[in-house]
């Protein structure tokens, strides 16, 4: 069954437009993980805009403190842009999982996967520096600009798995050029899966669509959802809401029980 992350950085973002505590992020995430969310995801920004990194040590904390008490245990992923002091910050907290971003930290939000080509020695340098503090690495991957020269540098750094930026697969979703899209995505998750490299999938997925894209890439290890969650958990409630997309990701589990 595919996991679900939740990211909280929208939380963040709220709390920070008052300049106090409402709503507490850390008390939401472990709600979060309470209703069965399987993780918690948050992606730093040096200007501090939204998650902080003081939130980063508590959320960390937090998942730690689950993970001693609760039998279903859960795991913590921090995204970022591997700049020097990103890669301090990992080292020194050791997630579950670290998800690399292409994007400068100036940017408003993840826009684009890795050229792995241009940036495959450097990619190939960081790799090495996060095995080191046993942390397993995602790489963000755009199925649109990903083909066999791109694979052979993926199967060449080996990275633990890649994240699928979902970005293309929402916006044509209602579109006829769905499937055709979606070949695509599920094209890189096959490439993926006989080179032993696990696949994630994040961006702009919601209750929408994010079913449709299990169905067609059932071996997708993990979502990573913020901002529809946290937007349809304004109408639904945050517990129906997390409860909506782990149905949704049984689904395909249940299926194939029959």
């Amino acid at each position: 069954m595919t996991r679900l992350s939740v990211n909280v950085n929208k939380l963040a973002t709220i709390r920070n437009a008052r300049g106090k505590n409402a709503p507490d992020v850390e008390a939401l995430a472990a709600k979060i993980l309470k209703y069965g969310a399987y993780g918690i995801t948050v992606h730093p920004r040096p200007d501090g805009r939204h998650i902080r990194l003081s939130d980063v040590h508590a959320l960390s904390d937090l998942v730690n403190r689950w993970n001693e008490r609760e039998e279903q245990k859960a795991e913590f992923n921090i995204e970022g842009y591997p700049a020097d002091e990103f890669l301090q910050m990992i080292n020194e907290i050791r997630p579950d999982q670290c998800t690399l971003v292409p994007d400068p930290p100036e940017a408003l939000t993840s826009n684009a996967g890795w050229d792995v080509i241009r940036h495959e020695s450097e990619l190939k340098r960081i790799l090495g520096v996060l095995r080191k503090s046993s942390v397993r690495v995602s790489l963000f991957i755009d199925p649109k600009t990903t083909g066999e020269p791109e694979y052979a540098a993926l199967r060449r750094l080996a990275p633990d798995r890649i994240e699928l930026y979902t970005e293309a697969y929402a916006d044509h979703y209602h579109q006829p050029s769905r499937e055709k899209i979606t070949a695509d995505y599920k094209r890189v998750a096959e490439f993926a899966k006989s080179a032993g490299i696990g696949v994630n999938a994040g961006h702009d997925l919601n209750q929408e669509n994010l079913a449709y894209l299990i169905t067609q890439i059932p071996w997708i290890d993990e979502v990573s959802i913020g901002h529809a969650l946290i937007c349809e958990a304004l109408e639904q409630g945050l517990e129906t809401t997390v409860n909506n997309y782990l149905s949704i990701l049984d689904r395909p589990s249940r299926d194939s029980r029959g």
